[in-house]
């Protein structure tokens, strides 16, 4: 049954950034279509606590089947959709050197190719309103060099670069497309193995190189995210917004700066 109230749809629900991200919408007087590989009663239980209705509905979105049903079914439970939020991810630490051709592809499906459907699906929904908001969640690779991960920094770089095309084409119709580009987020997408010891040395060595001198937090980006689809950015789209506590525009560790000018860098 419709209401007044927003909705939003967000995919990669199930934690990090995207249980973050439908939280604060739910604080915001949002209603909530949710999807994860994982189970998502969790979030969709705290989500009904702030007030806020939901549907939820685990699924795969490499099936795009699945992502095209569950946009029109999420205006069939809640009646229309205000705010798209591509947040869905995987990846694996690889090279091109071993990378195989279905790891690759089911990389750029999900990071890319599901997000571009379900933005032609949503924004058909949006269109007749005059109003709506995409907001693709992408990554400082798209712009770093790391050398791990092709697929992933390929589909974060396309995902940048179709943000600008929506943004192109959608505009007229009212509908605003930016992308955010967060850094180094305490999530589990961070490092496959939580504590160990190379985990533990790319923290140290991530956070010398963050002006912050610390990783964000989910909360962080999902209050960024809530922002830009908010009438307070109402005349930006086709923008990639970078949240990451300095780092992409950082070249020495501060334990370097230190030794050069320990003066000028307690």
């Amino acid at each position: 049954m419709a209401s007044d109230k927003p909705v939003v749809l967000i995919t990669g629900a199930a934690g990090g950034i995207g249980s973050a991200t439908a939280l604060e919408f739910a604080r915001r007087g949002y209603d909530l279509a949710i999807t994860d590989l994982q189970s998502i009663d969790a979030v969709s239980g705290d989500a009904k606590k702030l007030g806020a209705r939901t549907f939820a509905a685990p699924g795969d979105l490499a099936d795009l089947a699945f992502a095209e049903r569950f946009v029109n079914d999420t205006v069939r439970e809640l009646g229309h959709i205000d705010v798209l939020v591509n947040n869905a991810a995987w990846r694996d630490l690889t090279t091109m050197r071993e990378i195989t051709p279905e790891a690759w592809d089911k990389t750029i499906r999900v990071c890319l190719t599901a997000p571009a459907f379900l933005a032609r699906w949503a924004a058909a929904q949006m269109e007749p309103r005059r109003r709506g908001v995409i907001i693709n969640v992408s990554s400082i690779m798209a712009n770093v060099a790391w050398g791990l991960g092709p697929a992933y920094v390929a589909a974060k770089g396309g995902l940048d670069a179709l943000t600008r095309d929506l943004a192109a084409l959608y505009g007229p119709a009212g509908i605003r497309v930016l992308s955010v580009n967060p850094g180094a987020i305490d999530t589990t997408l961070v490092t496959t193995e939580p504590g160990s010891p190379v985990s533990a040395k790319v923290r140290a060595w991530s956070e010398q190189m963050i002006p912050l001198a610390r990783w964000g937090q989910p909360s962080e980006i999902a209050k960024s995210i809530a922002m830009l689809a908010s009438d307070d950015a109402s005349y930006l789209t086709g923008a990639s917004v970078v949240i990451d506590g300095g780092w992409s525009h950082q070249s020495y560790l501060y334990e370097l700066k230190r030794a050069i000018r320990p003066d000028q860098f307690p």
